[in-house]
């Protein structure tokens, strides 16, 4: 009797491995790195590390700098959105439309570093967003603080992160509902202008999506950083809604 029951058996777990890997939807981001003012470098860097990440977590990333892809139909296969430090007006009015219901149908996004120097004249973005960009000094290290070391993205950090970047200044903050992961210290680095609380990373609910911003990733150096890359990862698995 137990002989017989054996290829049914081996049948059945078959099925089952079969129908659940058909039915486990790969998540999967779309990157976009338009740029209509000053162009990073180090995008394509930031597109190689970003598509290197999906490979070994679990998820696909598909990169453009088109933005007739702002589609409801075509955004709809998309567990998050990167902005990866895109500059000027990148999306017209009916793609900022879109781009909104995306958001509010529970869309995640992420933006990497001049994501804040994006969209002047759009007051919902910079809500998104938390802040936009106002200047920067030159290039330099500087010491950052975490101020969560709970959340996905700070958690590996040690307590004081001495990094090489483009510090950003900024102005029309709007973090009353954001939680801030990371400031920098502006003793420790030269032209700092928004004093003894300079945000550079955080996330928030809003209005129905996830949002992660960090404002590290000008340089080339960046995507190749262990601590800078695992940062950059919780904050796309956290947008992305992932079970990690």
């Amino acid at each position: 009797m137990m002989k017989r029951l054996i290829p049914e058996i081996f049948c059945l777990i078959f099925l089952m491995v079969f129908c659940t890997s058909f039915t486990h939807k790969t998540q999967k981001i779309l990157v976009f790195s338009k740029t209509l003012e000053y162009h990073h470098p180090s995008i394509s860097k930031g597109i190689e590390a970003i598509r290197k990440l999906g490979m070994e977590h679990g998820f696909m990333a598909d990169t453009t700098t088109d933005a007739t892809l702002f589609t409801e139909k075509n955004l709809k296969q998309y567990n998050a959105i990167v902005f990866l430090s895109t500059t000027g007006d990148v999306l017209n009015d009916v793609q900022q439309e879109i781009f909104k219901k995306y958001i509010h149908n529970g869309g995640g996004f992420v933006g990497i570093h001049a994501a804040t120097d994006t969209e002047y004249g759009w007051p919902w973005y910079n809500a998104l967003i938390g802040a936009y960009f106002k200047n920067h000094p030159k290039q330099q290290e500087a010491q950052i603080v975490v101020k969560d070391s709970t959340f996905i993205a700070t958690r590996h950090l040690p307590t004081v992160w001495k990094h090489f970047d483009e510090w950003y200044n900024f102005k029309s903050l709007q973090l009353d509902h954001a939680h801030i992961l990371l400031t920098v210290d502006e003793t420790s680095y030269t032209g700092g202008e928004n004093g003894s609380f300079h945000p550079v990373s955080w996330y928030q609910s809003f209005e129905g999506g996830r949002v992660f911003y960090t404002a590290l990733g000008h340089n080339d150096e960046c995507y190749e950083d262990s601590l800078f890359l695992n940062h950059l990862l919780g904050g796309i698995q956290y947008a992305m809604n992932s079970k990690h």
